[in-house]
């Protein structure tokens, strides 16, 4: 019984991975497309993402299953638990790559308002946050998932360059940027979303390794590393 119980939560790990694997390329994707301005490519992202969705039921209802049936405790319960919220967090990244997507189509047609500088780069920020959280839930590596909120604020700090110079340096000068501008302000909005996104796994990795509640709470992280 013990050892089928084992089986279950790495199935359950697994398919968390999966998961995650997938929104990462979903993000690359979609910031790809933006910069190829390539419709089709953005087209995949939407359609691939009731792959994610399908994967998103799966594990809840096997999560739900696991608490009902096992009735675990202290840190099997911790990881069925985190691994439900990891889940939430997870699909809503794969929402967000849809998102940026999507804004794609609005793009696609136009010349591009400017060179795309700081949103490639926020974009890498966002993919390596969401693959450190994830690395930092399946090694149980409490330290990765430190770091991984201290990277928050450079994320902020792009996605604030990019609408400072998107408004001041476009928009209020010339109010016909606005049709292209205004997609790539909220791509840099879905973007430095999946950074938060990332970073509430990591605070969920810090609860599930320590039973310690961070969240709300980061600053005291980021103090402690100054």
């Amino acid at each position: 019984m013990e050892r089928h119980f084992d089986e279950e939560l790495k199935r359950l790990n697994t398919d968390l991975l999966k998961m995650a694997a997938l929104a990462e390329v979903a993000i690359y994707k979609s910031v790809e497309s933006l910069k190829n301005r390539d419709k089709e490519l953005a087209e995949t992202v939407v359609e691939e993402d009731s792959k994610i969705d399908e994967l998103e039921l799966v594990i809840e209802e096997r999560a739900i299953d696991l608490l009902a049936l096992r009735q675990p405790m202290a840190r099997d319960l911790r990881f069925i638990t985190t691994g439900m919220k990891i889940n939430a967090e997870v699909e809503r990244i794969a929402d967000l790559a849809v998102n940026i997507a999507q804004r794609v189509f609005e793009l696609a047609d136009k010349p591009l308002l400017k060179p795309l500088i700081d949103i490639p780069k926020l974009a890498g920020v966002a993919r390596k946050m969401v693959k450190g959280a994830i690395d930092a839930f399946v090694n149980r590596d409490e330290d990765l998932a430190k770091k991984i909120i201290l990277s928050d604020p450079e994320a902020d700090n792009l996605r604030n360059l990019v609408q400072q110079e998107l408004i001041n340096d476009y928009m209020l000068k010339d109010s016909t940027t606005a049709p292209r501008a205004v997609p790539l302000l909220l791509i840099a909005r879905h973007l430095e979303r999946i950074c938060d996104h990332a970073t509430n796994i990591a605070e969920d990795v810090i609860y599930m390794v320590k039973a310690k509640i961070v969240r709300h709470r980061t600053e005291k992280i980021r103090d402690n590393h100054r």
